[in-house]
């Protein structure tokens, strides 16, 4: 091998080898998913009018009806990739249920534990639910979620803004 050649090679192999230093690192992940009961307790005593208190999530509405999801796996890096695998998401009560309504989901990470909550988001146009409740979201957070989300909370959207499903922090760096 000539001079010419071992010096391409040996770039190659540092390329290679200093591509995963160059790599985003995790900055959260999520393991497992939480569907939507819109209504966090109901009405109040006999006779009572009544009241229901709708189940916000960091002034996040819900939406109409209960959504269930059979498992979720989420990270954000630090560069604000976000990627999302979902699988299941559907309807669990009403005249469709374990349907999908024809709807498209976003992301939404909110790293604040009172208000006023900043919502990080991925494209508020979505990606449509598969017939089978399955997607992926592989997008970049706007704004850019800060290097320190202590209190993290990532939410799953309709592009209404409603939130169907939570995603269950695995840890944080």
């Amino acid at each position: 091998m000539n001079c010419k050649h071992k010096l391409g090679a040996l770039a190659l192999l540092a390329g290679i080898s200093m591509a995963p230093a160059m790599a985003a690192s995790n900055l959260l992940v999520f393991d497992h998913g939480i569907g939507v009961i819109p209504v966090s307790s109901g009405p109040g005593p006999a006779g009572s009018a009544e009241t229901v208190n709708r189940n916000i999530v960091r002034g996040v509405q819900p939406p109409g009806n209960i959504w269930v999801i059979r498992e979720l796996k989420a990270s954000v890096k630090d560069d604000a990739r976000i990627r999302v695998d979902g699988r299941g998401l559907l309807l669990g009560g009403g005249n469709s249920i374990g349907g999908t309504a024809n709807q498209s989901v976003m992301a939404t990470l909110i790293c604040d534990a009172s208000a006023p909550f900043t919502q990080y988001n991925s494209n508020p146009t979505g990606v449509p639910l598969d017939a089978n409740g399955d997607f992926r979201i592989d997008d970049t957070l706007v704004p850019a979620p800060p290097a320190d989300c202590a209190s993290p909370v990532l939410l799953i959207r309709n592009l209404g803004g409603a939130w169907f499903a939570a995603g269950i922090a695995a840890h944080a760096n």
